[in-house]
């Protein structure tokens, strides 16, 4: 058995340092998100406001999360190089909920929204929903996802308040976008992937400076 281990690792190393430093990467981002939205739900939670949170940055990035899983799903690619966003969605769902929850916008409205959300994303993941459709959605994640942290970051800078925003939670995503930068140019070359990924680290990179300036500003208060 040990042979045959062995040969299984011999074969796995053939591949080259390159992709098998790219696969450990794609662990550590997968395992960093498993958690990383945890710290903000955690911080909303505990001192039961959202303030400073942008609800309107929540649903473009829960639109981009779900086209994206869509697009590598219908693409077939490497379930590891995007089985973050699996793990991210779920946490996304438990994240708007608060941030609804402590804005009072848990309406009727928002319900009939929830209920239109959860039946089309059933259509996409059955294969159900015309795939010309998500074809033509997946190049607007970039500038939508961007403008979710923009957003983010315009309702930090505009309340000066950042105690409802975690920094861990920003910090993690500007590591884990900056190494799918490595994994999707190493595995798959997608321009349009990679440059999603470059403005997301900027972006997450920038809402963490923010949060920690408000936040020690506060303090100071």
């Amino acid at each position: 058995m040990s042979g045959g281990l062995s040969e299984v690792v011999s074969e796995y190393l053939d591949k080259g340092l390159v992709l098998v430093i790219a696969d450990l990467l794609s662990l550590i981002t997968v395992s960093s998100c498993l958690v990383i939205k945890v710290p903000q739900i955690n911080t909303i939670r505990e001192n039961k406001s959202s303030k400073g949170i942008s609800v309107l940055g929540l649903c473009l990035e829960l639109f981009s999360y779900t086209v994206m899983i869509s697009y590598n799903y219908t693409s077939d690619y490497d379930f590891l190089s995007y089985m973050e966003y699996p793990v991210l969605l779920l946490q996304e769902y438990v994240l708007i909920y608060y941030a609804f929850k402590y804005q009072d916008l848990l309406g009727k409205k928002t319900q009939i929204v929830a209920i239109a959300y959860v039946i089309i994303a059933s259509l996409i993941y059955l294969k159900l929903f015309p795939i010309i459709i998500l074809t033509f959605l997946v190049p607007f994640c970039t500038p939508i996802g961007a403008t979710s942290k923009v957003l983010q970051l315009l309702a930090i800078l505009r309340t000066k308040d950042a105690s409802s925003v975690s920094r861990t939670t920003w910090a993690l995503s500007a590591f884990t976008n900056m190494t799918r930068i490595y994994t999707v140019y190493v595995q798959s070359h997608d321009w349009m992937l990679l440059s999603n990924f470059l403005i997301s680290t900027f972006l997450s990179a920038s809402i963490f400076a923010a949060a920690c300036f408000y936040k020690k500003k506060v303090k100071k208060a």
